[in-house]
């Protein structure tokens, strides 16, 4: 059986048993090298900065690559999980909700992801039962081995190319877990299908120190191995997560028990910065091994940029306080690109920048005196009704404070309603995701708006994700405008996940009262930025800035937002 890559995904035999072959033209040209990434022992460990940092290390040798996260949980997407359990979605340009690895694969590397970049277990078998349903396994009995598998494959498979020198795929969870058993089998069978020249396996796990003996134990780090192992993968690379430098003789043990050469077992102690661990990585010449392992040319990599990037983060002795408001504080992962965004827009002016995480609803409780210390202030996404108040609040104190203020997503949808209700005059301004009967409601959800003569659709199905608003659109900037003068362009593309938006019914009202559209579609008819024009700096946007940050170039919002907070810091000195 004989498939292209446009056949890749949720390909499979005709029968329930026996030894069959996926093969793909791009894939058999052997052009496209394949990089599994699993974790053992615990979970956080640091895959996906492990991934990253490693496809960093290929870049800055001129290689191309592809990337890849495979999450076993049985949602089809994380997008509607909640923060607090997962962190951010990550929304790509094709507007896919993704896991929030995602995130660093693009701020350390010059790829785009894609919704072939992120596959869960329900993704995968919500293909496989549809296939099903067609009848397209011709009556044959399904199961996990071969067509569960061979779906994973074909997911994996998509990534190779001519114009693809390296990909890396990274399998979510630890070794051991129920969930991750189909993905770890069908990596397994990659290595056969490919060879070993085509595939290499890195396992990074945890060697504990253990303070009472004064030892880093290797144990947990065997036992890893043992049960990978006991799946039938042989790693070829250990990446071994420590709080302090593992000695020489420690990874001779590891090696011999373990069963990988000595220079293939690699530390990765903790770092000050996440964006040093490819400089780590490239002293403990895990690039090298891999491309050793390939059997390829390994040039001197340029890592110049990071040796940069890793300067401006820790040598400023000033910093900025940014005020975050937010109902997902607890967790910081659940902001993780906006606090990414926030340490670029940092570099971008040299400063540090110190986040203060703020709960909306203490500010609904207690008031506004969290913010008093702040040099400006950020209320990022969400949904729900939550919190809000509290926000709206603070987003006042930032309007008539004259203190920095930048609004994202929501953030934006409440400026609009703090401006109506207390400039505007429009005391019962809401938004209809919280009340659906409110008397003037300036953000709402529309699923078909006309704008003269132009309609915009919404899809109404039954499943959330189906109602949003996902991915990139562009936006034409109005000359003369913060905004406009931030990005230095009139016409940008940014990246959306929402549901509600301005209501046009209310512009005219609001931009007679000093509120100024700064941003719309190219057509006019969905507002994208607002400012205040007698305001240092307040600017809020419908869509999300911060997926587009990356360390080597700060997102032009954020670099003026935090050279607006170090203006006024300077001031308040």
């Amino acid at each position: 059986m004989i498939l292209d890559g446009s056949q890749a995904f949720g390909a499979c035999s005709g029968g329930g048993s026996g030894v069959f072959l996926l093969r793909f033209g791009p894939v058999m040209s052997k052009h496209t090298k394949f990089v599994f990434i699993t974790g053992g022992v615990v979970s956080s460990l640091g895959k996906g900065i492990a991934a990253a940092s490693l496809a960093a290390l290929f870049e800055a040798r001129g290689l191309s690559i592809a990337m890849q996260k495979l999450d076993p949980y049985i949602n089809v997407d994380p997008g509607t999980m909640s923060p607090f359990q997962h962190g951010e979605v990550f929304v790509t340009d094709d507007g896919a909700e993704t896991d929030l690895d995602l995130g660093h694969y693009e701020r350390f590397t010059h790829a785009t992801m894609t919704r072939r970049s992120n596959y869960t277990t329900g993704r995968i078998y919500e293909s496989v039962i549809r296939r099903e349903r067609r009848g397209d396994y011709l009556g044959a009995t399904v199961q996990v081995i071969p067509h569960v598998t061979d779906a994973i494959k074909g997911a994996i498979l998509s990534l190779g190319s001519e114009d693809v020198d390296v990909a890396l795929i990274e399998i979510g969870g630890t070794v051991g877990d129920i969930e991750s058993l189909p993905f770890l089998e069908a990596i397994r069978q990659l290595r056969f299908d490919l060879g070993h020249r085509n595939t290499a396996y890195i396992h990074l796990t945890l060697l504990p120190y253990i303070a009472s003996a004064g030892e880093i134990k290797s144990k947990p780090t065997q036992h890893s191995v043992q049960k990978l192992r006991e799946i039938g993968i042989q790693p070829d690379v250990l990446l071994c997560r420590s709080e302090r430098p593992i000695p020489q003789a420690q990874k001779d043990k590891i090696a011999l028990f373990c069963n990988v050469p000595r220079e293939a077992v690699i530390d990765a102690p903790d770092v000050d910065t996440i964006y040093r661990v490819p400089l780590k990585l490239r002293d403990g010449r895990l690039g090298s091994v891999i491309l050793r392992h390939f059997g390829l040319e390994d040039r001197e990599p340029d890592l110049s940029v990071w040796e940069d990037i890793c300067r401006k983060i820790t040598c400023p002795s000033e910093h900025v306080r940014v005020a975050m408001v937010g109902k997902y504080v607890e967790l910081a992962d659940a902001y993780k690109s906006v606090n990414e965004a926030l340490v670029h827009g940092g570099m971008a002016h040299e400063v540090k920048v110190r986040i203060d995480y703020v709960d909306a609803e203490s500010i609904e409780r207690q008031g506004t005196g969290e913010l008093e210390q702040a040099d400006a202030i950020l209320v990022p996404g969400g949904f729900g009704e939550r919190g809000t108040e509290g926000k709206i609040e603070a987003i006042r104190y930032a309007r008539e404070r004259k203190v920095p203020f930048l609004g994202i997503c929501l953030g934006m949808q409440l400026a609009v309603v703090e401006f109506a209700r207390h400039v505007a005059g429009l005391k019962n301004a809401s938004s209809s995701e919280f009340n659906e009967r409110a008397e003037h409601p300036v953000i709402a959800l529309l699923t078909e708006w006309e704008q003269e003569g132009k309609r915009v659709q919404r899809s109404t199905e039954d499943d959330l994700g189906g109602t949003m608003r996902l991915g990139a659109y562009p936006c034409r900037l109005k000359q003369g405008t913060k905004a406009a003068l931030a990005y230095g362009r009139l016409d940008i593309r940014e990246r959306h996940r929402h549901r509600y938006e301005f209501n046009n019914t209310y512009r005219d009202q609001l931009e007679q009262a000093g509120l100024v559209v700064a941003g719309t579609l190219p057509d006019g008819s969905l507002v994208e930025i607002i400012e205040i024009a007698d305001h240092p700096w307040f600017v809020a946007c419908q869509f999300h800035p911060e997926f587009l940050s990356r360390p080597y170039a700060p997102h032009p919002l954020f670099a003026d937002f935090i050279g607006a907070a170090k203006r006024r810091m300077e001031a308040r000195r």
